[in-house]
């Protein structure tokens, strides 16, 4: 009940719907309840830099809290459900909400660490290695939240989508994930991921989920309050 109170505006969106401007000060932080979405920004001629994904439970806009211009955009892949958190309701009585004080600390931290792998991933990691290294990743969050399935997942994203992320072309995309395929590491087919081999593709990758901070995170499991609060 006391997580419930703090939060508001409960949205539901659909797909390619911009659900958040991330260029003013938010009235608080974001929480993907259900669905998918990311954080992207958009230059002049129209390209699109994806710059994190959403998953559920994630919560977006911390430092949009604190600054004046956040420069980036929340967009959604199909229908996504998300609220507002407040945060001026929270830190006012954090002895109402310890486990979502540390949540919010813990999303932070995570977030700005998945930053720099992602960087890394960018810049020293050659193609195959990006899209490993990133299927690798969003399996290990979407088990976390419960919705993967043995080696299987949903994955609402189209190759243009991966490209946009890895700074890749979406016609180098498709050949890495052929090889991927056709090396019996990994399909991925309308949405459907499946890790065929999931030792070697991490080890191939590079893989250690250590960036992620998955031991804290947990302990305090936000997505699972959030979904319950919101039900």
């Amino acid at each position: 009940m006391t997580l419930r109170s703090a939060l508001s505006a409960q949205r539901r969106h659909g797909s390619n719907q911009i659900s958040v401007a991330g260029t003013s000060p938010a009235n608080g932080v974001l929480i993907i309840l259900n669905g998918f979405a990311c954080r992207y920004k958009v230059l002049h001629a129209g390209r699109r830099q994806i710059l994190g994904y959403l998953v559920p439970g994630d919560i977006c806009g911390l430092r949009l809290s604190t600054l004046s211009r956040g420069g980036y955009y929340v967009g959604t892949f199909g229908p996504t459900e998300t609220a507002i958190l407040s945060l001026e309701r929270i830190l006012s009585c954090p002895e109402l909400y310890p486990n979502l004080t540390r949540a919010l600390q813990w999303s932070m931290l995570a977030e700005e660490s998945i930053a720099r792998e992602w960087v890394t991933n960018v810049g020293q990691r050659t193609a195959y290695e990006r899209v490993a290294h990133l299927i690798c990743e969003m399996f290990v969050r979407l088990q976390l939240v419960g919705l993967t399935h043995d080696n299987q997942c949903t994955l609402p994203l189209t190759q243009r989508d991966l490209g946009d992320a890895l700074s890749l072309s979406s016609v180098h995309v498709n050949r890495v994930l052929r090889q991927l395929r056709l090396d019996g590491l990994a399909t991925f087919h309308h949405s459907e991921l499946v890790l065929t081999d999931r030792s070697a593709l991490h080890r191939i990758a590079g893989f250690d989920s250590a960036y992620l901070h998955l031991q804290a995170r947990s302990c305090i499991r936000p997505s699972t309050n959030i979904t319950a609060a919101s039900a």
